[in-house]
């Protein structure tokens, strides 16, 4: 199985006005900054009054088509390059990549575009084969490559078509899903584009993508210049968790496919691309804003974990409703727009002013093979639970035959409800069928939950702990093992 470039091919890009945003404190020298529209809907550089100093160059991984690494805006930028599909990794022949590139990291001042995160520096794998589609296998071991260079945040413009109804036309990869788990393990933010309709069975599609469906993976929809969710972009009312402009991007394009219009200028940038790159629109393009701005916040604090970085991006989002241009997007969260419009000012606000969620320091733990050992006859832990990007959490304990095992866990909100099960020894996953034959006992209860076992054969046991409605926050549980 393949999956392909998140590109929306439905036309051109939206012609409606501009709102009005408000101007950034400090304005970048760069030459096509103003054609960059979407850093000004960003709020990217609002929050500073000039060019603010970060306390570390943060990792980037691009996972995409490669990227025309001669270009004078990422000069200094790139630190690590390499090819899982053969060929030159600073050789991109479908242009893709180097786009989104451009958004993440163009140098500030390098005369060309600025990125988003300027400072970053770019881990850069190719896997995209020449007709254009990604094997799972070097998508997989890219991302295990760029994290193992200290990539912090990954950036995946890429995806498969998630249908939960018709597995048949399901492309859910375990390959895929173990990558990932392993760069949230080792620390990194992983952003994935929600997916484009015409990647898909029907326009609008209402399931997002794969990977962007995987636990803590932030998935972005595509905005329009007036506010709008486009048709192209994919819907869901979990996996959708942040929306980015996503048409008529701006930003570096390889020479190589820009000299054949000898007569356009600038060289080597979309406006004289060939084709749907001129206008370039997707949720591939809206992906890596957030992917810029998570390495925003690691460069002024390295020590924010990466379940920090996703929950202040996510939670500091201006809201997209019919008030701001799209008709379709009720007040609140929803399933077009996530928790709504990437804010950058409003993060490094919150980042500033020390209103950082807590870490959550047992993650991951989302399935059997990766959950959190508790030892003792009695243990209470805090720890977080949220039903858009973490709702489940799973617990290894050690149980002899004849124990009456107890657990009670009482969660800090209001709305979500959570429920307990218990695993027997030998459970390899609790992701699919959840009550299925293995799950042995079973909560009562909501808000205050409680679960108690008489063991009857000595083993380790899985004790999972899962939120059914939405909401989530912290959470304290408490067990015992009796004779």
């Amino acid at each position: 199985m393949k999956l392909t470039l998140g590109l929306a091919l439905v036309g051109a890009a939206c012609a409606a006005a501009v709102q009005a945003a408000p101007a950034a404190a400090f304005t970048p020298s760069n030459a096509y900054y103003a054609q960059q529209w979407y850093l000004a809907q960003d709020h990217a550089f609002d929050y500073w009054p000039a060019p603010p100093t970060f306390q570390a160059q943060v990792k980037v991984a691009v996972i995409d088509s490669g990227v025309d690494c001669s270009l004078p805006d990422f000069q200094g930028r790139i630190v690590a390059v390499r090819s899982f599909v053969g060929g030159s990794a600073c050789v991109d022949t479908e242009g893709h990549g180097t786009i989104v590139a451009g958004e993440i990291a163009g140098d500030l001042g390098s005369g060309g575009i600025v990125g988003l995160a300027y400072s970053a520096q770019l881990v850069v794998a190719k896997v995209v084969e020449v007709d254009g589609t990604i094997p799972l296998q070097a998508e997989a071991a890219a991302i295990r490559w760029a994290v193992n260079q200290g990539a912090r945040v990954v950036n995946l413009s890429l995806g498969g078509v998630r249908d939960p109804v018709d597995p048949r036309r399901d492309t859910y990869s375990r390959l895929e899903a173990q990558a990932v788990a392993y760069a949230w393990r080792k620390g990194a933010v992983v952003v994935a584009a929600a997916g484009n309709a015409d990647e898909a069975y029907a326009t609008p599609w209402p399931w997002a993508s794969w990977p962007a469906a995987l636990p803590h993976v932030i998935g972005v929809a595509a905005l329009d210049r007036s506010g709008g969710v486009p048709l192209f972009s994919d819907r869901d009312p979990v996996f959708v968790d942040l929306a980015a402009p996503g048409v008529d991007i701006f930003s570096t394009f390889p020479r190589a496919l820009t000299a054949p219009q000898s007569g356009c200028t600038p060289q080597g940038y979309t406006a004289c691309a060939a084709g749907d790159y001129q206008q370039p629109e997707g949720t591939s393009f809206a992906a890596p804003q957030v992917s810029a701005a998570a390495a925003v916040l690691f460069g002024l604090d390295p020590a924010l974990t990466n379940s920090q970085v996703a929950t202040l991006l996510e939670r500091t989002a201006d809201d997209v409703n019919a008030a701001t241009g799209c008709a379709i997007c009720p007040v609140g969260r929803d399933r077009y727009s996530g928790w709504g419009r990437l804010d950058v000012a409003r993060a490094v606000a919150r980042l500033n002013a020390g209103q950082i969620p807590p870490p959550d320091r047992y993650e991951p733990n989302d399935d059997v093979s990766e959950a959190y050992t508790l030892w003792g006859r009695q243990r209470t832990i805090e720890a977080t639970l949220d039903y858009w990007d973490d709702p489940v959490d799973v617990y290894r304990i050690k149980l002899l035959r004849g124990q009456q095992f107890l657990a009670a866990v009482r969660g800090q909100w209001a709305s979500a409800r959570i429920r307990l099960l218990l695993w027997a020894p030998g459970t390899k996953t609790v992701l699919h069928g959840h009550g299925g034959p293995r799950s042995i006992a079973r909560s009562a209860g909501a808000v205050a939950t409680r679960l108690a076992y008489r063991v009857r054969r000595s083993g380790w046991y899985y004790l999972e702990l899962q939120l059914t409605r939405p909401g989530g926050g912290a959470y304290t549980l408490r067990l015992a093992k009796r004779a």
